[in-house]
């Protein structure tokens, strides 16, 4: 499968490309017609907590880099920070309940509480990290869809732009050189 072809911006970068002026325009209006050219903005929710606003603020500022902070992306990026919040809480609630089993063990230790009751509150605060960390593997899943999505979204967008100028194609196809070869030769 052959690679998608590079951003107008990348192209003049380097400084070397095999397209005509006149393809690197057409190219370079159909890039801009990809996006609204309305900025991103941030959701309340997403404003108001720290974390997500913290990841917010470094997403949008990494999309401006690259030209893409357009409100067509502003759902998923709000989405996104507000999972990478989520992610954060449930990663505290786990250290809670590793503090909770510590405090256990050392009212164990010390003779506190009885073996009965030490395994009766040691299998809820088991069951409670296993529930935390089920839903942290659901939590990171779909950061990992959003990333993926978000990328592909992005490649698929390059993709659609039209590597010749108005339809015409760059150099003629094997049948039309055959085609050619056939008619002079007879």
């Amino acid at each position: 499968m052959p690679n998608p072809s590079k951003p107008v911006s990348v192209l003049r970068a380097e400084g070397k490309s095999h397209r005509t002026r006149a393809e690197l325009e057409q190219r370079e209006k159909a890039e801009d017609a990809l996006l609204s050219g309305v900025p991103m903005r941030e959701w309340p929710d997403v404003r108001f907590n720290r974390t997500a606003h913290a990841n917010y603020l470094r997403i949008r500022k990494l999309l401006k880099n690259i030209g893409k902070d357009d409100a067509l992306y502003e759902a998923v990026m709000n989405r996104y920070c507000q999972i990478l919040a989520e992610v954060d809480g449930v990663l505290n609630d786990m250290a809670t309940v590793t503090k909770q089993q510590e405090l256990l063990d050392s009212l164990r230790n010390i003779g506190e509480i009885d073996a009965a009751q030490y395994f009766i509150e040691s299998k809820k605060l088991i069951d409670m990290k296993l529930a935390l960390e089920r839903a942290l593997a659901a939590k990171r899943k779909m950061l990992l869809d959003i990333e993926r999505e978000n990328i592909m979204t992005i490649a698929a967008a390059q993709r659609t732009i039209p590597k010749t100028l108005n339809g015409k194609k760059d150099a003629p196809d094997m049948d039309e050189l055959l085609e050619r070869r056939v008619t002079r030769s007879v």
